[in-house]
């Protein structure tokens, strides 16, 4: 069979980490094979190692593409709703901004995340890339809550930094609006809630 040319690369990519998102979501990461995810994707399984080389590769791809949104090699820290979110000097403002960009985030990525992390006790590569996501998430907190810290008078960074790791995980989204009916603007709206009264907001 013939290899890919880099020109059927991109429309190859996009049906790989489709399929790979079903199969990881479903079948678990451990479970999948390279010959899964090329069947999934109607497409030949050299064209998933010409695209991706590697499975852990795919998982890595298809965890950027649902955090950031798009394709685009853009740093959260760098986007447009983290911007505004810091440039807003009313503090309740920003902090339903930020939460509203990081509920999003979890909207497409919830059940990727939770695929990675079911694989990281097995995998040592994919415990390096849950690790690496983690302290990323924790790291854009830490640069947002201590912007609002300058807004709000004896705000507790580390305590609201606890507080919103602890509300933004993917278990807390799923169990939250997939499993117990919440909309994601109800959950949205509790998470804005609970860190506000932790920041001493009135909200």
């Amino acid at each position: 069979m013939a290899t890919p040319s880099e020109d059927d690369k991109t429309p190859a990519r996009q049906k790989i980490l489709t399929a790979a998102r079903t199969l990881f979501t479903t079948t678990g990461y451990a479970s999948t094979t390279m010959k899964a995810i090329a069947a999934e994707a109607s497409v030949a399984v050299q064209t998933v190692y010409f695209v991706f080389g590697n499975k852990r590769s795919v998982l890595e791809a298809l965890l950027d593409v649902s955090i950031a949104g798009d394709d685009e090699p853009t740093p959260t820290l760098t986007r447009p709703w983290v911007a505004e979110a810091l440039s807003e000097p009313d503090p309740l403002t920003q902090l339903r901004i930020q939460v509203h960009g990081a509920r999003l985030i979890l909207d497409r990525a919830a059940p990727v995340l939770l695929a990675v992390r079911a694989a990281a006790g097995a995998d040592p590569e994919v415990a390096q890339l849950w690790a690496s996501t983690c302290e990323h998430h924790e790291m854009v907190l830490r640069h947002l809550t201590t912007a609002l810290a300058g807004k709000v008078d004896h705000l507790d960074i580390d305590r609201t930094i606890d507080v919103g790791l602890a509300l933004l995980t993917p278990e807390t989204h799923i169990l939250l609006i997939d499993e117990r009916g919440w909309s994601p603007e109800e959950y949205e709206t509790w998470v804005v809630g609970v860190l506000a009264r932790t920041a001493g907001l009135r909200v």
